[in-house]
């Protein structure tokens, strides 16, 4: 094993007594803010039943507020914070300012990426995965990855679904945040903000 790949393993799993990702500087609400990554089943099943029918069934990203920047920002439309229709899957939207990246990190959860828009690669444990609107890619279990745009001028749109909330119900929540996204844009991306409509 490499020592870059051991450096990673060794970054990635946080053990009791450690320092973790939630005691560096952070970059994004969704790293430092208290979340519902699981809400609680309360009631008679019979109200708990026809609440949920009651849900709606289209979550409209266009309104919900694009966060983070000035490189990567992002945007969760459904998981169990914010919708009560699920408590198993999340689905967030990313985009990438052209020749941008977003984060190295890793999760206990595998991960299916739908590329919107735009063309970019991976890299999963040292190995790099070119890809394309259209195609899917998936990020397996235990993963350390991270994104990158490769185009310069255009941005990059993935469309990210994942049991997160059903892995860390089940106490399967050793992540760790590797590397940040840049918080300094470099000269092309310095204006760059994220669609309005999507």
């Amino acid at each position: 094993m490499s020592s870059d790949a051991k450096a990673s393993e060794t970054e990635f799993y946080v053990r009791p007594g450690e320092p973790g990702h939630n005691e560096k500087e952070m970059v994004w609400a969704r790293w430092q803010k208290k979340r519902t990554f699981v809400r609680a089943l309360e009631g008679t099943y019979g109200e708990l039943v026809q609440e949920l029918f009651t849900q709606p069934r289209v979550y409209r990203t266009s309104e919900t507020k694009w966060k983070g920047g000035p490189v990567l920002f992002s945007k969760t439309p459904i998981n169990p914070g914010h919708s009560k229709v699920t408590q198993a899957i999340e689905c967030h939207l990313n985009i990438i300012a052209p020749h941008g990246e977003g984060q190295k990190h890793g999760h206990m959860n595998s991960a299916v990426l739908y590329i919107v828009k735009g063309k970019g690669h991976d890299v999963h444990e040292g190995r790099r995965m070119d890809y394309e609107a259209g195609d899917a890619v998936i990020v397996e279990n235990a993963c350390v990855h991270q994104h990158f745009n490769d185009d310069p001028t255009e941005d990059a749109v993935v469309l990210i679904m994942k049991a997160k909330p059903l892995f860390l119900f089940m106490h399967m929540m050793f992540q760790k945040v590797v590397s940040y996204p840049p918080k300094d844009p470099s000269p092309t991306q310095a204006n760059y903000k994220p669609p309005v409509g999507l």
